[in-house]
């Protein structure tokens, strides 16, 4: 990617999905020329459900250094130790469909990931993803992976904001 990157593209990455989503996120803002705003959301006021056994539920400081870490491993695992000029890394707090929402009204693309239970059975999209495809100010793409044998390529929708 070039230091000169007048597009943005905003990928979310959390769960299974995340690095699949991050590595086509990548991708496109290399063919772009594109800056690549890479968000992990973390949500202090997050509870366990009331039917979960106690102490389920980590603390606040178990919460953040857990999303640290799952950004830091995305990272990683999409650039290894040389990260691109035009990526920037963001652990924000707040509600992940808020800050997402929130994030695409500067951007050209949001990019989000969606994991299926097999190859033939499609993907599903969480609560994260429908609401981003509802309320997001740019357009939306949604990479799937399979529990099953990681394919070859994910697979992509794209999806406009309506």
């Amino acid at each position: 990617m070039e230091a000169n990157c007048e597009q943005q593209i905003v990928v979310g990455v959390k769960g299974p999905a995340a690095r699949a989503a991050l590595r086509w996120a990548a991708r496109e803002a290399g063919l772009r020329k594109a800056s690549l705003l890479v968000v992990r959301v973390w949500d202090p006021a997050r509870h366990a459900a009331p039917y979960a056994p106690p102490g389920a539920a980590p603390t606040g400081e178990e919460g953040l250094a857990s999303a640290r870490e799952d950004l830091a491993d995305a990272v990683l695992g999409a650039f290894g130790l040389d990260v691109p000029a035009c990526v920037t890394v963001e652990l924000a707090e707040g509600i992940a469909e808020r800050v997402l929402v929130g994030r695409s009204a500067g951007a050209d693309l949001l990019v989000l990931g969606a994991s299926s239970l097999s190859d033939h059975e499609g993907w599903t999209a969480g609560p994260v993803v429908r609401a981003c495809l509802a309320h997001s100010r740019c357009p939306v793409v949604i990479v799937g992976t399979s529990s099953a044998a990681a394919p070859a390529a994910p697979a992509t929708r794209h999806l406009m904001p309506t």
